[in-house]
């Protein structure tokens, strides 16, 4: 199963374990569906991918090769299995945010700590990184 069903998969199946926690707790108010979750899901993936493939912000092409990106760069690993890769999410957000932490000497730019993306912008291509 490819890391983006899997993900969609446990966002399910979180949203059913909400549904039934808030249908328990409040009687008459709407409650979050499934679809909306996995919709949500879906929608900050394409926000993170967007952000990833860009050339003025993420350019994590110009150093990776991921997903079906286009004219991607060899100097960095391939993003692939990164949910193997990266067991806690939080581990690859390090990464990203300032990867000289575990390697003093990478050259990948610490995209956080320079702020070359916001915490959100950070966030999402975490959750679409994460899925590859």
């Amino acid at each position: 199963m490819s890391g983006f069903r899997c993900a969609i998969y446990n966002l399910i199946a979180l949203g059913s374990i909400l549904t039934s926690c808030a249908a328990s707790v409040v009687n008459d108010a709407s409650v979050v569906d499934d679809a909306s979750v996995a919709d949500d899901a879906k929608d900050r993936l394409q926000q993170g991918k967007a952000i990833a493939f860009d050339r003025n912000k993420g350019n994590c092409l110009s150093c990776h090769m991921m997903d079906d990106g286009e004219l991607p760069g060899n100097s960095g690993p391939p993003l692939l299995m990164m949910q193997a890769r990266f067991p806690e999410r939080a581990t690859l957000r390090e990464q990203i945010y300032d990867a000289n932490v575990r390697n003093p000497i990478s050259v990948m730019p610490p995209y956080g700590r320079h702020h070359i993306l916001s915490k959100t912008e950070l966030d999402l291509v975490v959750d679409y990184v994460h899925s590859l």
